[in-house]
């Protein structure tokens, strides 16, 4: 049975009436605050962090989104509006490291927003939970998942884009599944479609859709569960499954929902 987890998320507005300024920003992102799939990811990170006693907090309602989209899409005047007005904010409350599941808004933070004076320590939540194993601030319980078997898909801007590819297998390696690959891994992975704003517009003619492709991937690898670590990731992963009639049988979590599964269940 699931443990009952007491748990608290901080308003960073809060915080700081008092004077009190976290050592982290949890950028929960536009798919974490709305997209009611990975609103759960949001949640089991979130008590992941309570949990091992991070000093973190949320923007909550002030946090917008940090343009990303607009300028995949090509809109560099909407990307810059909305930048600048992020890091207004984040400077307002003297931010200094973000933690994000998503690696677009990672990326973005890291490798964009300094060209408009933005300057922050950007971590993924993959190289945060696997610092949190490493030092002994989270413990697994292997006995949890040991049955099961996982394939990990490679988010482009975590792995193509950052160079960032094992923090995520760290992790997974933690849980006590038997975990294998696909043929196109890490630097070779095939994108599950919906990067580069892909992900806002129509399919182009072709004759299977990417998503498609890169499930039917995993699923040969037979594995139960496929772990990703990105919400557009876990989105077309999904809806391959259910294109596939699969999503019975395979499960699509995210790395930070396997590990709350491991240590409270």
């Amino acid at each position: 049975m699931e443990q009952q987890i007491q748990y608290s998320v901080p308003i960073m507005a809060d915080l700081a009436a008092s004077g009190k300024y976290p050592e982290y920003l949890f950028w929960v992102g536009c798919a974490g605050a709305f997209d009611a799939r990975y609103k759960k990811v949001t949640v089991a990170f979130a008590r992941l962090l309570n949990h091992a006693n991070v000093d973190f907090a949320i923007l909550g309602s002030e946090e917008t989104c940090n343009g990303d989209p607009a300028r995949r899409a090509g809109n560099e005047m909407l990307f810059q509006m909305q930048a600048l007005k992020v890091i207004e904010i984040l400077n307002q409350y003297q931010v200094k490291k973000i933690i994000t599941c998503c690696p677009h808004c990672f990326n973005i933070f890291k490798n964009e927003y300094p060209d408009l004076g933005g300057h922050y320590e950007v971590i993924h939540h993959s190289q945060f939970l696997q610092e949190l194993l490493d030092n002994g601030r989270l413990k697994v319980d292997k006995q949890v998942l040991k049955n099961q078997s996982l394939v990990y898909h490679d988010p482009c801007y975590l792995g193509r884009g950052n160079n960032i590819y094992e923090p995520a297998r760290e992790v997974n390696n933690a849980l006590g599944t038997t975990n294998v690959e696909m043929p196109r891994n890490r630097s070779k992975a095939l994108c599950c479609g919906a990067g580069g704003a892909q992900m806002f517009k129509e399919s182009e003619p072709g004759q299977k859709e990417v998503n498609v492709e890169r499930t039917e991937e995993a699923i040969k690898t037979k594995a139960g569960i496929i772990a990703t670590s990105c919400p557009f990731c876990m989105t077309m992963i999904t809806d391959g499954l259910k294109f596939k009639g699969k999503e019975d049988e395979v499960k699509n979590y995210d790395i930070a929902e396997l590990l709350y599964q491991a240590i409270f269940k």
